[in-house]
């Protein structure tokens, strides 16, 4: 049966927090009059309720309404007013936002204890309910606009009285709630990322949700916010939602308990037939044609479009998801998904991902159990119409070709090519794939999430180099497994036998097949392709990086000579790694970090916040340490001593124009497809369609990058 209560309609708007939540002392105006001046309002005079009762307004109680000097009652027709109602300065002018033009003023509405601002428009709004709004507001025909007395605006929180049990938790990583946190304002994909870990650790645990509790009061009566300039037209529900300003919201049919960041330069935009409920979406973010959206929150500058589904996921910055559903997911930033395909597994993705038409991950539902979970690197591309399975885990810039995988994967091998060995009825992994065959997609890649981030506030140091502190730990890592690999593959059966035979040249066109098990969960086992080819890309990676983060540390201390800077290579290398939510920050200074939150030390995210800052502060000249003591796991000798340094120093001009060479030819292959070509009468058909990949902007870019660092390291040396 539906409780409904009667009381008396002099209370309406009255008693939005009752006296069970207040102090002795204590109003349910006390939130409210803090974001307001309350000074600066009067009475109505007795004139001004004529004029308003002429144009057909009604209030319980005329007293009930405060206004600001500069008030025109002419500009409020056919309204209802409930409770106690501020309302600002009312000009006799029109306001215009793409082509929607109002009057200002209050018309055909319903208001209920609500602070209105300067100059607004509001327009058959049928219910306007405890909201504080800005100045310069349009809103048009919106069914209901409230705040609730418990609002809690996407914020994981409880509010005095409440149950534990209505908290809202994402349930990232895994569908069973294993990994749950606890969602807040400002909350980072790395925030997020440490929560997920160490689910052993009572006390750790803890301490996130205490910082959490922290942030925010459990106090009952906050008013939901509009912020100046906001744009609100032909919307269904709204209810307990706080918008920032110049927000943009037009033919939604359901927001509710949102926290909306908008401001200018980055304002955030909702569009038609949405319907987001228990979220939090960060400035400059996009939301357009049948959104459905159930816990969740969006980083800045991103965008879900044209169908998309994501429940219990938190997406990061710079990023795209349309057409298709996201259940489970922590997505660090730069992240694309388009087309028809399912996100279905529970999921870590560490950024600079994208998932291709067809792909399903996860949810085939045949097992005793939730579905697993999937764990993957930076630049994870999941290919055409690919299926995996849970529990899989990938290294960095791991692509997947098309075909159905039905058993657990996991491969350590960075920039490579998984695929399905028809012949061998196994899988097949080309190591160094990126680097044999698509150098120009790989390179265009990294600048182009560069070229694309749109933070404002760039709060997180983000890493879109492909070669950086955790790639160099994985190819560290590749070096000794494929040593050992072709060793098993040899009659020795030893790593040592496999190091002698990658490194001698003679090999380099031996046909050498290199089985392994481990990779994948089955009986069948896994061939390694380009073995010698890969083991010499690696290394060539290693002395080229090294040297590269040489020439840029002597940019940045341009005081100190070459030979200096190599001095401050550390005694013991920084053994590994974390992606926090896309910045690379070592393991150990992430645990020094969680050992401090665990003793109390550290008492807010604001705290944790600071540390990323400080981290990226350390990074650049972290990043050069790290690059030199992983030249030296190779060549283990003084790297200051001078005929080394000529060499390193040839072989890094030689890898420079190898990858500048190889972008290119990279990008030519796709001109010269002759299927490509048979599209076109002739060549210069083909040049007007789609260009002269000679004239390519980012080809050209490349080769200027490579001529620059020649300049750089001659003026260094």
């Amino acid at each position: 049966m539906n409780r409904i209560e009667k009381k008396p309609i002099a209370s309406l708007g009255f008693e939005f927090v009752t006296t069970a939540y207040l102090g002795p002392e204590e109003s349910e105006f006390d939130l409210r009059n803090q974001v307001i001046n309350v000074a600066e309002y009067r009475s109505l005079t007795t004139r001004e309720i004529e004029i308003l009762e002429a144009n057909f307004n009604e209030a319980e109680n005329w007293k009930n309404v405060l206004v600001k000097p500069g008030f025109n009652p002419h500009l409020i027709k056919n309204c209802r007013f409930f409770g106690l109602n501020r309302i600002g300065v009312l000009e006799h002018v029109y306001l215009e936002f793409k082509n929607l033009r109002m009057p200002v003023g209050i018309y055909n509405s319903t208001i209920i204890s609500s602070d209105i601002g300067d100059n607004v428009s509001i327009d058959r709004v049928n219910l306007l309910s405890h909201y504080q709004i800005g100045n310069e507001v349009m809103i048009l025909q919106v069914n209901e606009l409230a705040t609730t007395p418990t609002a809690k605006f996407g914020n994981g929180l409880v509010k005095e009285g409440e149950e534990e049990r209505i908290r809202i938790w994402l349930e990232l990583g895994n569908e069973n709630g294993g990994r749950k946190v606890i969602p807040f304002v400002g909350m980072r994909p790395a925030d997020a990322y440490l929560w997920t870990q160490d689910r052993d650790d009572a006390v750790l645990q803890s301490q996130y949700k205490a910082l959490t509790q922290a942030e925010f009061s459990t106090k009952r009566g906050y008013y939901g916010q509009i912020g100046d300039r906001t744009v609100i037209k032909n919307t269904g529900i709204i209810k307990d939602v706080n918008m920032g300003t110049d927000t943009y919201i037009k033919g939604a049919n359901k927001l509710k308990n949102l926290t909306i960041i908008s401001y200018p330069g980055a304002n955030t935009q909702i569009g038609e037939g949405c319907e987001l409920v228990n979220g939090i979406i960060h400035e400059g973010c996009r939301i357009f044609y049948g959104v459905k959206a159930v816990r969740f929150i969006l980083a800045s500058h991103s965008q879900l479009k044209y169908g998309a589904r994501l429940i219990n996921s938190f997406l990061g910055s710079n990023s795209t998801i349309s057409c298709c559903e996201v259940l489970n997911a922590l997505i660090f930033p730069a992240h694309e998904q388009h087309h028809n395909n399912s996100f279905l597994c529970a999921a870590i993705i560490k950024g600079q991902s994208n998932m291709a038409a067809g792909a399903t991950l996860g949810s085939n539902h045949n097992s005793r159990g939730a579905d697993g979970e999937l764990q993957a690197g930076r630049g994870f591309w999941p290919g055409l119409s690919i299926s995996l399975k849970h529990n899989s885990k990938f290294a960095s810039f791991n692509l997947i070709s098309k075909g159905n995988y039905p058993a657990e994967i996991h491969n350590p091998l960075p920039f490579s090519l998984i695929g399905n060995d028809d012949t061998s009825g196994g899988l097949l992994i080309i190591a160094a794939y990126w680097f044999h065959y698509n150098m120009y997609a790989l390179a265009r890649n990294a600048w182009k999430f560069a070229n694309r981030d749109q933070r404002i506030d760039k709060n997180m140091l983000l890493e879109y180099d492909f070669l950086a502190p955790d790639t160099m730990d994985e190819i560290i890592n590749a070096l000794a497994l494929l040593e050992t690999w072709v060793g098993d593959a040899l009659p020795e059966k030893t790593r040592a036998a496999g190091k002698i035979w990658l490194n001698n040249p003679a090999n380099e066109h031996v046909a050498l097949d290199v089985w392994v098990s481990g990779i994948e969960n089955s009986k069948r086992k896994s061939k390694i392709a380009k073995t010698y080819r890969a083991y010499h890309i690696f290394k060539d990676l290693i002395y080229y990086h090294a040297f590269h983060e040489w020439v840029l540390a002597h940019e940045r201390n341009p005081e100190k000579s070459p030979k200096e800077l190599l001095h401050q290579m550390p005694k013991q290398r920084i053994s590994s790694w974390e992606n926090l939510g896309g910045q690379l920050i070592p393991t150990e200074a992430v645990n020094d970090l969680k050992d401090q939150i665990r003793q109390g030390k550290i008492k807010s995210w604001s705290k944790v916040h600071q540390f990323y800052s400080d981290q990226a502060i350390l990074y650049p000249e972290l990043k050069f340490q790290n690059a030199l003591s992983t030249l030296s796991m190779i060549h283990p000798e003084n790297l200051e001593e001078p005929t080394f340094i000529k060499t390193w120093k040839s072989k890094a001009l030689e890898v420079s124009a190898w990858i500048s060479e190889g972008i290119a030819q990279s990008r030519a292959k796709d001109f010269q497809d002759p299927f490509r070509q048979a599209m076109y009468h002739n060549q210069k058909e083909m040049e007007q369609v789609i260009g002269n990949w000679k004239e390519n902007d980012f080809i050209l870019q490349a080769q200027k990058k490579h001529e620059a660092f020649v300049e750089k390291i001659s003026n260094m040396l």
